[in-house]
């Protein structure tokens, strides 16, 4: 997942903003076997505009840091499994993408924000979505090495009897820490 992330943002032009060097790729289990649910999640490490603090109710707050290979990170992007993978190839496709392109124009550690109450999908997750499938297939279109994203043709089961386990790295939701308790 790390290579097919680090691949999309090197060759498509509205990802070659992300440093996929600071977006650890993570996995967490869902906890149950139903199809429906989160499929894959972004997570800012910073505040609106890339702030390191936010006022909430009068207090100020941060996120709890997190280093992975050897320097902050600014985001985690999460997939859930088997739930992530038992989806079709053109889902997971878009899923990657969907949740690529809420990474911040300004690359700061705050999502990318649009206009008005929708401010994380727009208006319509749906045209949103159907955006993010008009980018996955430019992004096949860009004569990308098929062992990038082969692995996504099959589902959860597939892929553990094909390769005999499936692993990846996992990191705790990094949680709000009050600044009056920051070292």
């Amino acid at each position: 997942m790390t290579a097919l992330c680090e691949d999309i943002c090197r060759r498509h032009p509205e990802f070659q903003h992300v440093e996929m060097n600071r977006v650890p790729v993570t996995f967490a289990q869902t906890r149950s076997p139903v199809e429906w649910g989160i499929q894959a999640r972004l997570t800012p490490l910073r505040f609106e505009g890339g702030s390191k603090v936010e006022r909430r109710k009068g207090r100020l707050w941060t996120v709890q840091k997190v280093i992975h290979g050897g320097q902050e990170a600014l985001y985690l992007l999460t997939f859930f499994l088997p739930r992530f993978l038992n989806l079709s190839f053109d889902e997971k496709m878009v899923t990657v993408f969907h949740e690529l392109y809420h990474i911040s124009p300004e690359f700061n550690g705050d999502i990318r924000r649009f206009g008005g109450a929708c401010y994380v999908h727009t208006g319509s997750q749906k045209n949103y979505d159907r955006q993010m499938g008009v980018f996955a297939q430019q992004y096949l279109r860009m004569n990308v090495p098929s062992e990038l994203y082969q692995f996504l043709k099959l589902d959860f089961s597939e892929l553990q009897h094909q390769c005999g386990s499936v692993v990846g790295l996992r990191i705790a939701i990094p949680r709000l820490i009050p600044l009056d308790k920051v070292a």
